[in-house]
């Protein structure tokens, strides 16, 4: 699969302040190759996606910062996993050693080639060939994982400081009690505790009811990415889908620009502060 197909950089006119966006599962292109194989309608293979998550936090375009967002469904790859936790219930052949078939996620069919979609679908007609899987990870995965790295490693090179803002979104009841936000830091391994007290601050202070690594303290991007003691920082930010769109219909409702206007101010806001967190930041691409 071409580059080109696989993820977009946002980028701002100049980058000004040592943030990266992220969204890995807003992608929604489904090679054909992939529908055939599978006995789900193109519609019913985009149900886990983070639709519109992309957009709702591409105010970080205006404050300086770049977003990397996925253009490939999260039903063919997931690229918020391990390379290789796959499950060899969905292969012909047997798995090689490198893979980690024993993960949580892999045994709820949510691996890195995942077996269900949405409230447990099965994906696939049937087993699938072991190739077509390495293919994905060679030409979607590793891609994707090299273009985020290089854009956290710019920005920590230029300031000493870089914080990654992992954007997702989550079905409506998620946890216990219900969150509109969850802000998940890996239990303040992944992120200095000011980053995530000044986003769900200023979150809760615009009336949304915010969680705070429950259910989700952050997935595979923020546990490697996130090391407060080198200066580098990883955010996980999830939002109640029922905030901004309607689930059935995979459609924006009457709340989702009240909902960009509050993350354009968060993002404001995060821009601001990370730059006193960090020396000025002057790019690679800006000294050329």
């Amino acid at each position: 699969m071409p580059p080109e197909d696989v993820f977009e950089i946002l980028a701002p006119p100049q980058w000004q302040v040592p943030l990266v966006f992220n969204s890995p599962h807003s992608g929604g292109h489904l090679p054909s190759s992939f529908i055939s194989q599978s006995k789900l309608d193109p519609a019913s293979l985009r149900t886990s996606e983070d639709s519109f998550v992309d957009e709702l936090f591409s105010g970080c375009i205006n404050h300086g910062s770049p977003m990397l967002r996925a253009l490939v469904s999260r039903s063919y790859i997931d690229l918020n996993r391990e390379p290789y936790e796959l499950d060899p219930r969905m292969f012909w052949e047997e798995l090689p050693g490198t893979c980690n078939p024993g993960s949580s996620r892999v045994a709820s069919g949510l691996g890195t080639i995942p077996r269900i979609v949405g409230e447990g679908l099965e994906i696939y007609r049937g087993r699938i060939a072991l190739a077509d899987a390495l293919q994905r990870i060679e030409t979607v995965y590793r891609p994707y994982h090299r273009a985020l790295a290089a854009l956290l490693n710019e920005a920590h090179r230029a300031t000493g400081c870089v914080l990654l803002v992992d954007c997702h979104s989550m079905p409506a009841g998620s946890g216990s009690p219900r969150a509109d936000v969850v802000v998940g830091d890996r239990f303040g391994s992944s992120c200095a505790a000011e980053f995530s007290d000044l986003v769900s601050h200023e979150l809760q202070a615009q009336g949304l009811h915010v969680m705070r690594n429950r259910p989700y303290a952050g997935g595979f991007i923020t546990q490697t990415h996130g090391a407060p003691l080198m200066g580098r920082h990883a955010l996980q930010i999830e939002l109640c889908r029922s905030l901004y769109m309607n689930e059935a219909t995979r459609q924006p409702n009457r709340h989702y620009s009240d909902l960009k206007r509050i993350l354009d101010g968060l993002i404001a806001k995060l821009a601001v502060f990370a730059q006193t967190q960090a020396q000025p930041f002057i790019p690679a691409q800006a000294a050329e």
